[in-house]
């Protein structure tokens, strides 16, 4: 069995090589930041994470910036927790990052 340390390192290479740059983007700063903190629970939910298809990660993630809650049910505490940590970079710096993902209204 690996150690925490072991793990953490993994699983940050991992989010900073996913294969789509959108996503690494996202998950790689996520990983250096926060993964250390995060509780056991979510750990475990992040290592899901890692399994999922980038298209639907990058979807599901965008949804929450939107307020709208895409993906499995199983892993939707930590797409919050990635979501919240993601866009929160870009809210301080509302002068530059000026295309936040907006809800779709139906006709």
């Amino acid at each position: 069995m690996e150690n925490e340390e072991i793990r953490l390192k993994r699983l940050r290479m991992r989010s900073w090589r996913r294969g789509m740059k959108e996503m690494d983007l996202i998950l790689g700063p996520f990983a250096d930041t926060q993964l250390a903190g995060l509780s056991e629970e979510l750990l475990a939910q992040y290592e899901q994470v890692m399994g999922e298809n980038d298209q639907d990660l990058y979807r599901w993630i965008v949804a929450r910036a939107r307020g709208e809650r895409e993906g499995p049910a199983e892993i939707s505490a930590v797409l919050d927790v990635i979501a919240d940590a993601a866009f929160g970079r870009f809210s301080a710096d509302s002068e530059h990052f000026t295309n936040m993902p907006q809800k779709i209204l139906s006709n």
